[in-house]
């Protein structure tokens, strides 16, 4: 049993399935909350405090679109001398649009995502961490078509027997939009992480300078916009119980990489789901994130994925250790 798994009961798990997904935008949230587990806003703030204190919840925050924002991002794997890991990482993660990094079982044993500004050059950012002593080559790995983006990981019912995909899933068309000063504003406004307490929107609004029903009305705008992914709670997969967090890369046919990719993004234990670049040395152009409580969950997971989509290429990348792990802070001074 797991670190996280010993500090929650079965109505925490209950919560934090809840507010992993759909966070309510209304003025007392927690109170809304209670009412849908028939507890009092009082119980419902204090086990969520106790949760955040002991590091389950990392957050509750908005969870912003990075390239409807007009930042550039992408994955980056690095191989680097084993003795040299820690000190590499140490400084990949001084860069502000560094979120991710870990640690994985490949010859690329370090993979990290980064994003940079409107207007930052990635060219050169990435230039500078390559030429770190123990850094042996690096692969530039960025986005050529998302199918899913969305973590949500089930407290309540155990890893499945027999993984299957859901019926549908949403399409996503990611565009850029022209981000104003007021938008910005909002931006890092709603990114910061929230207070638990029975109103926690008033300092938000009165920090913008605009009602509670305004903020709202903004951020509904900022989800149907697709700026904002949505409001909720990120956990800390490792403590609450999800040790097993598996890179499944595909080696798939490039008339085909549409069909499979809408196909893995339907299984509810993908949280991820990327068409990436091929090299001479990696020749992976589907990248699927699973994430399961053991490895021989994920193996089978991966395994029911390669018999729904008829793909037998492919290679799980288990993270091994976590080096950083924080959403990026969007249109912060330096």
């Amino acid at each position: 049993m797991q670190r996280g798994e010993q500090q929650i009961d079965s109505l925490d798990k209950e919560l934090l399935n809840e507010i992993q997904w759909v966070f309510p935008f209304v003025q007392q949230p927690f109170l809304e909350i209670g009412k849908h587990r028939g507890i009092s806003e009082n119980e419902v703030m204090r086990r969520i405090s106790i949760m955040k204190k002991n590091g389950i919840i990392r957050q509750i925050n908005a969870i912003f679109d990075t390239r409807n924002l007009g930042y550039k991002s992408a994955l980056i794997a690095f191989a680097v001398e084993p003795d040299k890991l820690d000190s590499v990482a140490l400084e990949v993660n001084k860069h502000p649009g560094v979120s991710h990094n870990y640690e994985r079982n490949h010859e690329f044993n370090m993979w990290f995502t980064m994003a940079v500004p409107p207007g930052g050059d990635m060219k050169r950012d990435l230039d500078n961490l390559s030429v770190l002593d123990g850094v042996i080559k690096y692969r530039l790995l960025p986005t050529l078509k998302l199918y899913k983006i969305g973590v949500r990981l089930d407290m309540v019912n155990d890893d499945p027997k027999k993984p299957l995909p859901e019926k549908d899933v949403k399409k996503i068309d990611p565009k850029k939009f022209e981000i104003s000063v007021e938008d910005k504003c909002f931006i890092r406004e709603l990114q910061k992480d929230l207070r638990i307490v029975s109103e926690p929107f008033n300092e938000p609004a009165r920090n913008l300078g605009m009602s509670v029903q305004e903020l709202f009305e903004r951020a509904n705008q900022y989800q149907i916009s697709g700026i904002m992914r949505r409001f909720a709670a990120i956990l800390r997969h490792r403590d609450v119980g999800f040790t097993a967090n598996g890179m499944v890369v595909w080696k798939v046919p490039q008339d085909k990489v549409d069909e499979v990719g809408y196909k893995l993004a339907l299984f509810p234990q993908v949280s991820h789901c990327y068409r990436r670049p091929m090299y001479p040395d990696w020749q992976f152009n589907l990248f699927s994130m699973i994430h399961a409580r053991t490895i021989e969950a994920a193996e089978h997971i991966a395994s029911e994925m390669s018999r729904h989509t008829e793909m037998s290429e492919y290679k799980i990348l288990f993270s091994s250790r976590e080096f950083k792990k924080e959403r990026v802070k969007y249109f912060v001074e330096n």
